[in-house]
Formats: C-alpha cells, structure tokens, sequence
C-alpha cells in the first residue's frame, strides 16, 4: 500500500506540474496564428467617385465594393512563421467595371504578428518592398492597449495605429485601434492634359493619399473583428490644388462579413480557452485528488493491519505482560535479573520453593539440641519414659536427617534445572538462608538451655514429691547442666559452619558474575545429636542441684 501510496502521490503531483505548463507556457506554443488561414471580407460604399480608366472619366455616386482574400500557404511557412497571400478586388457594382486590383504576400511571426521578409513577401509583384512592423490584420496574441505601427500598402512604410478604446462585436469585447493618415504624395500619375483642364497632350502630377482606418481587434486572439475604411486618393496640380479625384470611398465591412470574422475568431478562443484554461484546470484537479488519495494511501501500516491485544479478555491481555516480569518473593524484584530459557515466573518459583525447604531442613536440624533437652528432664521424672524418650528421640533425629537431606536433594535437583544463571541466584539465596540460620540456630540454643534448666527444676520438684534420694536427684541435675552444655556448643558449630558455607556461597556468586563456571555450593549440614549424647545430657541435667536449678530459672525469668 505505501508503494501504491507514493506512485499515486508522484502521478499526482506531475499533473500539478503539467497543468502549470499547461497554463503558462503550452498555451503560448499552441495558440498560434494558423498556416492555412482562409478569409474573405467585403467592404462596401453605396456613394463612392473613382476615376474609370476605360472611360477617362470621373465616375461618381456609385455603389463600390471592394473585396479582401486572404489565404495561407502551408506549404511556405513553418512552426513559427506563417505565410499569407492577400488578394484585394475593388468593383463599380453600380456600372459593373473593375476598378482597381492589389496583391501582396507577407510573412509574420506566428505569435506577435510581425513582419519577416522572407518567403516570398512582395507588394504587387515587387519583392524590393521591405515589409516591416505589424501585419494589421491581425496583432500580436494577447494584444495590449498601445500604438501598433501597422504596414501600409499605398505608403509601403509602417504607419502608427493608435489605441482608441473598447469596442463590442457581436458580443466580443475588442480593442479599436485608428489609423490617421494626412494626405501624403505617394507616388506621380500621367494623364492627357484635357483631364486636368491643361493644353498639353498629357501632364504628369503627384498622387496624395489620405486615410482614416479603424480596426476592431479581439485582444485573447488578436483577430480582426471588423474594419472599416475612409481612403481618398487625388491628383494635385503643381499649386496644391486638387486636379482629379482618383478614388474617394468610405468603406465598410457588410455584415455577413463580420459574422464571418467573429466565427472565425470564436473558433480559435475555444482552443485557446481548451489549451489554457479547461486542460489546465482538469489536470491540475486530478493531480490534487491523486496527491491526496496517495498521501492517505501512503500513510496507511503495511499491510493494512494494526496490533491488537491478545484474543483473551482485555483485563488478562494487559496482565499477562505484568505477571511474566513481577517475582512472587517480595524484595527480589530490585535484584538484577539473568535471561534464561525458561520462564521468569518459573525460574523464581523454583528457587522460592529451594529455598523454602531448605530453611524447614535447617529449622529441623536445630530442633534436636532442644529436643534433647526436653528428653533429659523428662528422664528425671520417669526412668522408662526416659528410655522410650531417647529411642523415640533417636527416631525423630534420624528421621528428621533423612528429611533434611531428601530436601537438600530436592533443592539440589531443581537448581540444576535453572542452569547456570539461576545457579548463581541460588546461591545468592543460599547465602542469605546461611545467615537467617545461623542466627536462627543461636537463639535455639538460648531458648533450649532455658527450657533444660525449667525442665530440671520441675524434675527436682517431682523426685522431692516421690521421694528420690537427694544424691539421684542431684546427679540428674548435673547431666542437665551438661546437656545444655553440649546444646550451646552444638549451636556454637552450627553457626560457624553457616557462616562459613556463606562465605564460600558468596565467593561462588563473584565468580559466576565475573564470566567463570559457576560452582554448585554446600549444602550447610547439621549433624544429628546420638542417642549417647541425649543420654549424658540428660544424666547432667538431673545432677543440678534444685537450688541451683532455681537460681538458672529465676535468673532466665529476669
């Protein structure tokens, strides 16, 4: 889609493009002035006077018409020049003789309609003419409101047409342009003297000619519209006085004529209106819509799709992420974190759970020094509940090992699981449950030497009850003391022992995170306490005396 998005944009934009071309530059090589322009236009004078050469004579009050052709040769012109031949056909209708007969061809620029003398231009056969300026009847595409010096034929020299203002023809606005010519001597005739009342055979006198043009240009094409013509033309004696009327006409094109001129003209403004305006404005439109369309194309996601939550309810889709990244043991989650293969909230379970049981086998492993304590006083009351009490409590220590070590297997199996990294965090945790213990297993060994010496006061007091001789009752109380004894220093190992398998935990870890092979640390082991050293504690205990035993107790209380 965004591919299809830029192709649309970049088609669209070269519209854009083209249609500015189109406005500002192909219009001007399009509208041209054509090769092979065809026209004819009549002008008329219901009471003209010309001077009939087959009569000799003045003919005035007739009804003249003269004729305009102009026809384009294609054949002689080319992209920017065009070649047009002029035909002009003056007639008495009125007596029906012909009153005068004008060629001419010229060649202009396509565009500013100014002469170029080349392809042939000639004025009635003479090539010498130097035609120059402005054709006349047509001015430059896109005519301004300013003189024109338009050729003239009768002066064969560019005369000055000047803006005159704003016309209408037919419903066409146009410039009128006006030609003032004062009465010029253009050349000299040769008449029989008769005709200009002189007794020689024949005289020759120059020839004036005077003019007043108006010219009706459309200013978009630079066509004629209309025209019309005030032409006088005299013979003058050497005085300056008027000798013959050669020609006096006021000329005005009919109105079939103007038609045909307007026609022609409407057809060259609807292919400029098509070439300059309608083009442009169609294309640059549909350049516009196609850069839109491919901007919003081309901002469309590949593939037109869009991420969406998991297919699941939106709550769990939102929970999911959360989970996966949050530990389930609080204060682990500000601890850096390794990548494995398995998953996070896996992982830290696994080691959750190690850790769990470890510290229930090392809380079980303290459990005996206490035990025995209890197990000796217990001794001091009965003598065979104190023999059940040591095989029951040699059961409970070798059960309680066999526990202790199946957790350690455990725990040892399920770090395995974890890999390297999570061997690591292990034993991070194995440090820490090191220390928990060994103050763990310090405040055992307190509470059990305070329960002992409770325990041997209440056996003094039951022996005193029973009566049992002073020396048993005092020999118990000494295994009692001497069991608290070996509870203290079995607590005393314990956490030395813990302390050291933390620092070697601890060790493991710095050369885990330094890059080396992690190695597996050990597992803190307490020794089970055997029925022999129950028994002797329990003897000590009993051997206390009861004062003494009181003191411990009332002391403890404090």
């Amino acid at each position: 889609m965004r591919r299809a998005g830029l192709v649309l944009a970049g088609l669209g934009t070269c519209l854009i493009v083209f249609a500015l071309l189109q406005a500002f530059w192909v219009t001007g090589q399009v509208v041209k002035f054509p090769l092979n322009q065809y026209a004819t236009v009549t002008l008329t004078d219901p009471d003209a006077t010309y001077f009939s050469a087959a009569k000799l004579t003045e003919m005035p009050g007739v009804n003249l018409e003269a004729t305009y052709t102009i026809k384009g040769n294609a054949a002689a012109g080319s992209s920017s020049t065009a070649v047009w031949n002029q035909f002009i056909y003056v007639y008495d209708q009125s007596n029906k003789l012909p009153v005068q007969t004008i060629t001419r061809t010229f060649a202009f620029d396509r565009r500013t309609a100014r002469l170029v003398n080349c392809c042939g231009a000639n004025v009635s056969g003479d090539s010498s003419v130097q035609q120059s300026g402005y054709v006349g009847y047509v001015l430059p595409i896109g005519t301004k409101r300013q003189t024109y010096d338009v050729f003239d034929t009768n002066l064969n020299k560019p005369v000055p047409f000047t803006y005159a203002g704003i016309g209408d023809v037919d419903g066409t606005q146009a410039y009128k342009f006006t030609e003032n010519v004062a009465p010029t001597q253009n050349g000299t005739q040769t008449v029989p003297g008769s005709l200009v009342n002189q007794s020689a055979a024949s005289v020759t006198l120059p020839q004036f000619y005077e003019a007043h043009t108006t010219y009706w240009i459309d200013p978009v094409t630079g066509a004629l519209l209309n025209v019309t013509q005030n032409e006088k033309l005299t013979l003058r004696n050497t005085d300056g006085s008027q000798a013959l009327v050669l020609l006096n006409a006021n000329l005005v094109a009919t109105q079939a004529s103007i038609d045909g001129l307007v026609a022609i003209d409407n057809s060259q403004l609807n292919k400029a209106s098509l070439v300059g305006t309608l083009l442009p404005l169609i294309t640059g439109i549909a350049g516009l819509l196609l850069l839109i369309v491919g901007l919003v194309v081309g901002r469309r996601p590949e593939g037109g799709a869009e991420a969406v939550p998991s297919r699941h309810e939106p709550e769990l889709a939102e929970a999911e992420p959360e989970a996966a990244t949050r530990s389930l043991v609080p204060g682990l989650d500000d601890e850096p974190r390794e990548g494995t293969v398995e998953s996070p909230v896996v992982r830290e379970a696994a080691v959750n759970e190690a850790q769990a049981r470890e510290e229930e086998a090392a809380r079980e492993k303290a459990a005996p020094a206490a035990t025995a304590g209890a197990a000796g006083a217990a001794t001091a009351g009965a003598a065979a509940a104190g023999a059940e009490a040591k095989a029951g409590h040699v059961k409970v220590v070798d059960a309680n090992a066999a526990e202790a070590k199946t957790a350690e297997a455990k725990a040892e199996e399920a770090r395995a699981t974890e890999g390297e990294a999570a061997a690591a965090d292990a034993k991070a945790a194995d440090a820490k449950a090191a220390d928990a213990k060994a103050a763990d297993a310090e405040a055992q060994a307190e509470q059990a030497e305070a329960r002992a010496a409770d325990k041997a006061a209440d056996a003094e007091d039951k022996a005193a009850d029973v009566g049992a001789p002073a020396s048993a009752a005092a020999d118990r109380a000494a295994d009692a003391k001497a069991e608290a004894a070996q509870a203290e220093t079995t607590a005393e190992n314990t956490k030395a022992e813990a302390e050291a398998k933390g620092e070697e935990a601890k060790a493991a870890e710095a050369e885990a995170k330094a890059g080396d092979a992690p190695a597996e640390a050990p597992t803190a082991e307490i020794p089970a306490v055997d029925a022999d050293t129950t028994e002797s504690a329990a003897a000590d205990a009993t051997a206390e005396t009861p004062a003494g035993s009181r003191r411990r107790r009332g002391a403890h209380r404090r």
